[in-house]
């Protein structure tokens, strides 16, 4: 046995508390989650088992599968929207504004637009809240400044602007995270492909379309691995800003687990959602990588 493999083994001994640990908090409590699922249980008391019937309540609950579909549509905003829109920003970041106007602009925008997926969620979601207030956020008070009063809405207490705004917002969130990943992408591509492009004449958005995006295919496929799966799992937003509502117009899965485990002491319930949750993502994450393998997008 070489003496690297002997050193490589000497440190898994170093990971196994931090895998212990890990494994006990997170398995362990996934674990308990699908026992409570299988139970009728208020948070007090003895577990009352009853099979699958939680499950059999979700299939006929109308806000689980709208919880769902919302989910679903945030997937635009903080998965598709966000990528095309990043992979844009990027390109004018690095082929553009870099060159001509130098690194320190080009960093300062970067940081810029990085900087709301640095801030926590919370105070995003209050900040967004105070903009969106229909009587004193700045939002509404600029539209009738400029004396466009008709789309001056309450835009968090109506059922079809609320998830209008609230997708608004994590576009806003997310951008920043896949311009800094592009960017770094288009830091490793070949320049002589570019520069071949631009001799026979091509346009920068035919370089960028032709040249640029087939070679950010792995970096895309990460971002868009990410960010789905957080947008499945979307809950702080929702729970700041508009607790699912109004009516069930934002309503989401996270959210509706935490409602029934929290709110309605209908544990059992809370817990067969999660489990329902966490299953999908799991499945999700699963299909995802392995296309990305067949499609040779991994590195």
């Amino acid at each position: 046995m070489s003496t690297q493999v002997q050193q490589t083994k000497q440190y898994y001994w170093y990971a196994l508390p931090g895998v212990a640990a890990f494994g006990t908090l997170v398995g362990g409590s996934f674990l308990y989650n699908i026992y409570l699922s299988f139970n009728s249980w208020q948070g007090i008391g003895k577990p009352e088992w009853i099979g699958l019937e939680n499950y059999q309540n979700l299939i006929h609950d109308r806000v689980f599968w709208v919880s769902f579909l919302h989910a679903f549509e945030f997937i635009f905003a903080m998965s598709i929207a966000p990528s095309a829109i990043g992979l844009l920003i990027g390109a004018l970041i690095y082929d553009l504004i870099a060159r001509h106007f130098g690194n320190a602009i080009s960093t300062f925008l970067r940081v810029s637009l990085y900087i709301p997926q640095i801030i926590a969620l919370p105070v995003v979601g209050i900040l967004w809240a105070w903009m969106l207030s229909p009587n004193i956020g700045v939002i509404n008070t600029v539209l009738r400044k400029i004396g466009l009063d008709v789309f001056a809405l309450n835009w968090l207490g109506e059922a079809g602007s609320a998830m209008v705004a609230l997708s608004i917002m994590m576009i806003w969130i997310q951008v920043g995270y896949t311009v800094v990943i592009f960017i770094s992408g288009m830091s490793r591509l070949d320049p002589y492909l570019d520069e071949a492009a631009q001799l026979d004449g091509a346009t920068w958005f035919e370089r960028f379309r032709i040249v640029t995006i087939p070679q950010l295919y792995p970096e895309i496929a990460v971002v868009l691995l990410t960010t789905t799966v957080a947008a499945l799992k979307v809950f702080g937003p929702v729970y700041v800003m508009t607790n699912g509502g109004p009516g069930d117009a934002t309503q989401v899965p996270a959210y509706f687990s935490y409602f029934h485990f929290f709110s309605t002491t209908r544990v059992g319930y809370g817990a067969s959602i999660a489990t329902v949750l966490a299953l999908l993502l799991t499945v999700l994450a699963i299909s995802l990588l392995r296309l990305q393998r067949k499609l040779g997008l991994m590195r």
